[in-house]
């Protein structure tokens, strides 16, 4: 998740993409079947499952959904390669939370609080003001590029949009989301309730 070994870090994950959620569904598709290297090659660089217009980038794109979902248990995977869309987008997310300590505190600090106060629009700066005052806990963030940050900015807010907190990554208008209740029980019987609060987030304004 980012956490250092003394003091409160991040990691920049998000720099990985989106929820990528087609994509993500061949990744836990490999992962149920316990495919061996040779077969992540295959389908991956080989076969161009994901879709990629270079092998490079089909690598690049498939490490960063295993390391998200290696982190969530096989129901997980089973839900997000046979769910429908909007379950395996939900799954996704839970993924990308899990491995982003940075999105976490994200949701918990600034779209909570949107939520709470009845903002109808998020605003870009948003995110520039939350690393600034993440910086605080993790000096690291300081000597991240600019152009790395703005791309992490880009991404989380299209994650947001694919789940359905924004309408889109134009407006930026905030929307409620109904939480399936099979996230609810996949999450609860995983003890972790910090995604559970995160992705309820919406609830707690009344939205």
């Amino acid at each position: 998740m980012g956490a250092a070994t003394n003091n409160h870090a991040y990691n920049s994950d998000l720099n990985g993409g989106s929820l990528m959620v087609r994509e993500s569904r061949v990744i836990a598709a490999l992962l149920l079947k316990e495919a061996q290297p040779e077969e992540w090659v295959q389908a991956i660089q080989e076969d161009n499952l994901l879709q990629k217009r270079s092998p490079a980038t089909a690598k690049r794109n498939a490490q960063a959904i295993r390391k998200r979902l290696e982190l969530m248990s096989p129901e997980f995977w089973r839900a997000l390669r046979d769910g429908d869309e909007e379950l395996a987008t939900q799954v996704a997310f839970c993924a990308a939370l899990e491995r982003n300590l940075l999105l976490v505190e994200f949701m918990k600090r600034v779209l909570r609080d949107a939520y709470i106060t009845h903002t109808e629009n998020l605003e870009a700066y948003l995110w520039t003001d939350f690393l600034e005052e993440s910086a605080q806990r993790d000096p690291n963030i300081d000597g991240w590029q600019e152009s790395t940050k703005k791309k992490m900015g880009q991404v989380v807010f299209r994650m947001l949009a694919e789940v359905g907190y924004l309408k889109s990554t134009r407006s930026l208008k905030l929307q409620h989301v109904l939480i399936r209740a099979e996230i609810k029980t996949m999450l609860d019987d995983n003890y972790k309730q910090r995604i559970k609060e995160c992705m309820e987030v919406s609830y707690k304004g009344n939205y």
